[in-house]
């Protein structure tokens, strides 16, 4: 009896919670824990543009970055089966700020914004050396960075040695009829310690040994060592004075890796420095350092600048611009702001809409030198095409959100396909599609005619410029499409043959989606009912569907499941 009463206890108890649950279900459709209720039950989804995967089935905040949520339906419609392009509503465009630019043509030179400082020139450092001993009995320097003129006394020096050198000329000079060696060796002997002609004729017209010598600078510029003290006893070749030229100054910038190819010898600096923010100065290239700085993956580059007045201070910070003399390329130009990097790759979203009906695709391209705030681009894009130019991440989770291909879900990079291959790839497609509508009209004679034309267009496909993986690629292709063919010919049973259409099928579907689909309106296919429920899938030239696995029994099951636009492979 008790056995009896649990069970009916546990049955009561079962009904009960699930009539809470399919009240909570069919009533306010709220879900516990952030649990989504789908779209298809007519709720309103609602997800961050920033982080795609927050989703709520109420309006709020983003949690992570705080803003406000929006509605998914706003940002697709469901009408697109490309996965390359994006289509959105003109409410969203303008409620994530997006903003198209069109690209252009041109042979533009390329701006690097730097950083850098001033160093003195060291071509213009000057050591100072005593040119014979003595004790420096003036000084006339006393402090570094003293400004010096060139023939400006330095200092006077009391030298022993060369009071006994003059007395030795005196002596020498007067037997110079009997002994003139002895009498040039002593005048070499002074011009050695850098006498002039001037002094040593004086010295021999008065007969009067000079004590005391002047030092003199044969430079100008800025005392920026000094050695010497007053009452120093200095030795010959001793460092005495170092002299600072500072004329000229170089300008020393650290320049990226990736913007080493831009920077040539002679290229133009424009700078400023703080000390004087209204002014610019300019500099031009004068040395690039052949050597890569391998911490700071940067190059050391030199310019040399003219410093009239000396306002220009060793050790100031500098913000630069160096401007390219030329790219040395010509050709279309797109803002490093519609660029979005995936690694190696580079993609944009090309406007391929109108205002009224938005429409981005995504498209990949090969990127050239960076120049100011664009890039060439080498391939990927034509001349006049508009790209998202701001609001290009954001496009790029209304792709995520949608389902579709997008920076971080891009499908395997397709090779660019020479035009000679594309051209063969459009004639084997041209004649499977025959081949495809004879199979709608299921003509067992027809599909066996049009075998052998599609045949031919394999086998005699333009594939001289394809090389390693591509030229593997479709060897292997043409291999099992010539297979499927003579399979379906040597089977008399349309069912059968319908079976070997579906193997070509796949393998030629492969092949649009690695290759591309050159200039051809391509629509992937499907039917849910062929083969016994497994489904099969073919390609045609019109989105109606005309299903070729039953003919004119089911002539328009199926779907579209996507949509290969005219466009270059990703």
């Amino acid at each position: 009896m008790k056995t009896n009463k649990n069970i009916i206890i546990i049955i009561l108890g079962c009904l009960f919670f699930g009539g809470v649950i399919g009240w909570l279900v069919r009533g306010d459709g709220k879900v516990e824990n952030g649990t989504i209720q789908a779209e298809a039950d007519g709720e309103t989804i609602w997800v961050s543009p920033m982080h795609p995967h927050i989703r709520q089935n109420e309006p709020g905040n983003c949690p992570i970055c705080g803003m406000e949520l929006v509605p998914l339906s706003q940002f697709t419609s469901s009408t697109n089966t490309d996965p390359y392009i994006l289509e959105m509503t003109p409410e969203a465009v303008a409620l994530a700020n997006v903003s198209t630019t069109q690209v252009y043509g041109g042979d533009a030179g390329r701006s690097i914004e730097l950083v850098g400082k001033i160093q003195p020139n060291e071509q213009g450092i000057q050591s100072l050396t005593a040119n014979f001993s003595g004790r420096i009995d003036q000084l006339f320097v006393n402090f570094t960075g003293d400004v010096v003129q060139k023939g400006q006394k330095l200092a006077t020096v009391y030298s022993p040695d060369l009071i006994n050198a003059q007395r030795e000329l005196l002596e020498a000079a007067k037997i110079k009829d009997r002994q003139p060696a002895l009498y040039e060796a002593a005048i070499q002997k002074l011009k050695s310690w850098k006498l002039t002609d001037a002094q040593i004729a004086s010295l021999q017209q008065n007969g009067q040994v000079q004590t005391q010598f002047d030092i003199i600078s044969d430079k100008a510029g800025i005392v920026s060592q000094r050695n010497v003290a007053l009452g120093d006893f200095i030795s010959r070749g001793q460092s005495m004075f170092e002299i600072l030229d500072l004329g000229k100054v170089w300008v020393m910038l650290d320049v990226y890796e990736s913007d080493i190819a831009s920077v040539k010898m002679g290229d133009l600096v424009k700078f400023k420095v703080s000390a004087y923010p209204d002014r610019d100065f300019s500099a031009k290239v004068s040395f690039v350092d052949p050597v890569l700085n391998e911490q700071s993956r940067t190059i050391t580059v030199r310019a040399e600048a003219p410093n009239p007045g000396y306002q220009l201070k060793p050790g100031m910070f500098v913000n630069a611009t160096i401007q390219s003399a030329k790219i040395g390329k010509s050709g279309i130009y797109v803002p490093k702001s519609a660029v979005l990097w995936t690694g190696p790759r580079s993609v944009v979203y090309v406007q391929v809409g109108s205002s009224e009906s938005p429409k981005f695709q995504l498209r990949a391209v090969v990127l050239g030198p960076q120049a100011g705030n664009a890039y060439l681009v080498t391939s990927g894009l034509e001349l006049g095409e508009e790209v998202v130019s701001n609001g290009v991440f954001a496009v790029d989770a209304a792709a995520q959100l949608s389902g579709n291909f997008s920076m971080m879900a891009l499908p395997e990079k397709a090779p660019a396909t020479p035009l000679g291959f594309q051209q063969s790839l459009e004639k084997i497609i041209g004649a499977y599609s025959d081949l495809k509508d004879a199979f709608v009209k299921s003509d067992a004679g027809l599909i066996d005619a049009l075998i052998l034309p599609l045949a031919k267009h394999i086998d005699g496909a333009n594939m001289a410029e394809l090389q390693g993986k591509e030229s593997t690629k479709w060897t292997n292709s043409a291999a099992i499409l010539q297979k499927s063919l003579k399979g379906i010919q040597s089977n008399t049973d349309l069912e059968l043959k319908r079976k070997e259409f579906e193997t070509l099928s796949e393998s030629l579907i492969s092949v649009v989606e690695y290759f591309g689909n050159g200039e051809m309106q391509l629509y992937k296919q499907f039917c849910p009912m062929a083969f016994g429920d497994k489904g099969a899938n073919w390609l045609s030239l019109q989105k109606e569907i005309r299903n070729p696995y039953f003919g004119d029994k089911m002539l328009t099951c199926g779907e579209v499941k996507k949509t290969y636009s005219p466009k270059k492979p990703i």
